[in-house]
């Protein structure tokens, strides 16, 4: 008899029994629940059972916070149930075929960009060390650390060549992510990623950002050559005799890689169906990367690139104009939390890549930070409410850590969503946050770590920024700390405190 075996049970009872199960597997923590009908579980239930510490639903799926004993857990209640066990991609599958059509495309952009977080945070964690190293400092006379000693300036090139590494070679993650979510050749996603950002063939998108920001035409230089630029004429031209292709690269782009890795896929996969099985090898990649190549360079790069520069100039028009951008800052601070739930928070890292990549910096990633720290101020303030649980009291502090090193999903739906008064606080708290930044045009060099602990490194050293983000990040965090305690009196708390 397993260990969770009884549990086990309770749980089957609780979610609507085996009928109501779809699919169910687990990740590292969590059991992942397909359900067929969600409104035959008995959600508050679950939350009471002695080894669940927490649930939520995302993507379509009924998640049940375990622990680490999860795997056993697993295996119990996969005895008790008779329910054959299933990978994450049949649990993914069967959910997604409830979620109306935006939702799975956001599902879809998830799967994409989520596997990159680990890079992008390290990279934007580099440049920002470095930016942080090379800024010139009021209480060291005005010069930088990294002018003080020989040994943190090289110290800093190397931080620079791993942050340089992830985002000028960004187009090759997105490319591979792309194409491994689409189910094409990774290889060939990599190599086509590479082709975006090839030195020599391809002008450095940031080179091209300069001589279009300084309104240059960008095709007469690249044609008839630039001595200012120093660009030769015909360098980075493809002549075809009747059209010249300007050979412009991608660095740093996101939308330009993805839709190159989306066709890459239906190209592979069309000659893939119509070739002998003895030729395959040599000749589905071959003509996949010159069709797909030719594709990008002509068609799909080019309208890939004015897309994102639309968008961002439709966020930096809402941000950016007077009396509309604190309305924007308003708005964004009270729902970015919310969306975290759904899931669709997930598509503002294409939006802050492209910010950061086309401007030099983004408004956007300061506000996601300042939410994180909104909701580490209130689910600190549950650790004190509620300290005679305690249950309560580990997974409120647990959260709390979590949450200032950027990972709140543990503060939401262990403590603040569970009992919805310190998330109202935690919604206040960004808002105001948000204001502030606002109010001093904070911008961030790129994605980092988004909590208390480490968020100020990705924020500008030069001007008011860095004042501007610690004054909106004390507001963030002490208003939902105060507020959690004062809200936790009123009619908000529909329960009471232990």
């Amino acid at each position: 008899m397993g260990k969770y075996q009884g549990e086990a049970k309770k749980l089957l009872e609780l979610v609507g029994g085996k009928e109501n199960i779809a699919s169910v597997t687990h990740c590292a923590t969590r059991m992942r629940f397909a359900l067929v009908d969600e409104g035959n579980a008995n959600f508050k239930e679950i939350q009471q059972l002695p080894t669940v510490k927490g649930t939520f639903t995302n993507a379509g799926q009924f998640q049940v916070i375990m622990g680490n004993d999860v795997g056993d857990f697993y295996k119990d209640f996969i005895g008790v149930s008779g329910i054959q066990a299933a990978s994450k991609e049949d649990v993914k599958k069967a959910a997604m075929n409830k979620q109306p059509f935006l939702q799975r495309m956001v599902a879809h952009l998830a799967e994409i960009f989520v596997p990159l977080i680990p890079a992008l945070v390290a990279g934007g964690l580099m440049l920002g060390l470095s930016n942080f190293l090379g800024a010139p400092l009021p209480f060291l006379g005005g010069k930088s650390f990294a002018e003080l000693s020989p040994l943190i300036s090289n110290l800093s090139k190397f931080i620079v060549w791993i942050g340089a590494a992830v985002f000028g070679m960004l187009p090759v993650l997105v490319c591979w992510s792309t194409v491994k979510k689409f189910k094409g050749n990774e290889a060939l996603g990599i190599t086509l990623g590479l082709m975006l950002v090839l030195a020599g063939f391809m002008l450095n998108a940031y080179t091209y950002g300069n001589i279009v920001s300084a309104g240059g035409n960008i095709r007469d230089i690249l044609i008839n050559g630039s001595e200012q630029y120093g660009i030769k004429a015909g360098e980075y031209v493809l002549d075809l005799g009747f059209y010249k292709i300007l050979m412009i690269g991608y660095q740093a782009q996101v939308l330009p890689a993805m839709f190159a890795g989306i066709a890459l896929c239906y190209v592979e996969q069309f000659f893939n169906k119509r070739t002998p099985e003895v030729l395959k090898l040599v000749w589905v990649p071959f003509i996949t990367l010159v069709i797909t190549g030719f594709a990008t360079i002509l068609f799909i790069g080019p309208v890939a690139r004015s897309i994102g520069e639309a968008l961002v100039a439709v966020f930096a028009f809402l941000f950016k104009t007077p009396g509309l951008k604190y309305i924007g800052a308003l708005l964004f601070g009270s729902l970015y939390a919310p969306l975290v739930i759904t899931g669709l928070h997930h598509t503002f890292i294409a939006v802050d890549l492209q910010l950061a990549a086309a401007s030099g910096g983004t408004f956007i990633w300061p506000l996601i930070a300042l939410s994180n720290i909104a909701q580490s101020g209130a689910v600190f303030a549950t650790y004190f409410l509620y300290k005679s649980d305690k249950k309560q009291e580990s997974v409120s502090l647990s959260g709390t850590v979590s949450a200032w090193f950027g990972i709140t999903e543990p503060a939401m739906f262990g403590a603040n969503l569970k009992y919805m008064y310190p998330f109202y606080a935690a919604l206040v708290g960004s808002a105001v946050g948000a204001l502030i930044s606002t109010a001093f045009g904070v911008l961030a060099n790129g994605i980092g770590v988004g909590g208390l602990a480490l968020a100020f490194l990705s924020i500008k050293f030069e001007g008011a920024h860095q004042m501007g983000f610690a004054l909106a990040s004390i507001a963030a965090f002490g208003l939902s700390f105060i507020l959690t305690f004062v809200f936790s009196k009123t009619k908000l708390n529909k329960g009471s405190l232990a």
